[in-house]
């Protein structure tokens, strides 16, 4: 049976992703090897992989890192205490906190600092919403995650101004926002959307496409709070058949022996040599005719930080 094959665009890595990437291969470039990084600098199995082959070395606790090595932030950002705690090291500092996640740190300051208590929609343990909460004192930043926790919710002060995780399903946010502005009809929010330009785009192009669909593939890994969210787009709009997958390896081809049409997407921090690799072993076993479908053209770029240029 041929099959046709949409592949969906954008996809792939973003901005934030791309400066990210770059600053620790330039920090390695600069600096020699090893150089540690506060976390995993993207979520994506394969980016990790290969930096690591360069020298970069992926740490939780600051106490591995020697004081005379670099110290990256990742992509997601961290908290007040991380980055405190690192300068006391006196490490070289290098922060690759994706601009678009430093612009919601520096809206919740803002608002603690007018005297707001905060509500952060996000998803529990994720190292973004972490670094977002670390921003201000823990008694002034409420998580919801979900309808039910904002049910829950019970704040004194009149004063309150919610702020988003960067990565979350466009769809999913708003019925909460909803439900906050209900609940609290005068909660203030940042001026501009949180929600990052690549994930509500990613999300869009998956949506507007999946109906053409009888099966969606997601490329991307399991951590990855953006490739989780297109799988239940790509659900939501009828696609019951969407599958996440870190690579051609995890691909078992005959789950899609009975699909005719099948749509390919990919995370924001997925490498597109993944996405073709996924399309290369599905011609191994079916005729293919490929599509490709592009709702929106993405220019966006983010200057490398300062002390690297």
């Amino acid at each position: 049976m041929k099959k046709k094959i949409y592949l969906i665009a954008p996809r792939g890595f973003c901005a934030g992703v791309t400066r990210a990437v770059d600053t620790v291969t330039l920090t390695l470039e600069k600096y020699g090897a090893p150089v540690y990084v506060k976390h995993e600098i993207v979520h994506n199995k394969h980016v990790i992989d290969e930096l690591q082959d360069k020298g970069a070395i992926f740490i939780e606790d600051l106490n591995d890192v020697p004081n005379d090595r670099p110290l990256i932030f990742s992509a997601h950002g961290v908290s007040k205490k991380i980055t405190n705690q690192a300068k006391e090291k006196k490490n070289e500092i290098i922060d690759a906190t994706c601009p678009l996640v430093t612009k919601v740190h520096i809206q919740a300051l803002k608002f603690y600092n007018r005297g707001y208590d905060l509500i952060l929609i996000g998803h529990k343990n994720h190292p973004e919403v972490e670094g977002t909460m670390g921003q201000v004192p823990e008694e002034k930043i409420t998580l919801v995650e979900n309808i039910k926790d904002v049910e829950n919710l019970k704040l004194k002060n009149n004063k309150i101004a919610y702020i988003t995780q960067t990565t979350l399903s466009v769809e999913d946010t708003s019925m909460i926002i909803k439900e906050l502005k209900k609940k609290f009809p005068h909660i203030e929010s940042s001026p501009k959307e949180d929600i990052c330009y690549a994930t509500t785009n990613r999300q869009n192009a998956v949506k507007e496409f999946a109906s053409a669909c009888d099966a969606f593939i997601i490329v991307g890994s399991n951590n990855s709070s953006n490739s989780n969210r297109l799988v239940e787009v790509a659900k939501n709009s009828g696609c019951l058949k969407s599958d996440l997958i870190e690579d051609a390896k995890s691909l078992n081809v005959d789950e899609y022996k009975n699909y005719k049409s099948i749509g390919i997407s990919s995370g924001a921090s997925v490498p597109d040599i993944l996405v073709m690799s996924v399309i290369e072993k599905l011609k191994d076993s079916y005729e293919l005719d490929v599509e490709e479908m592009t709702l929106d053209k993405e220019n966006v770029t983010f200057r490398i930080p300062s002390s690297l240029r």
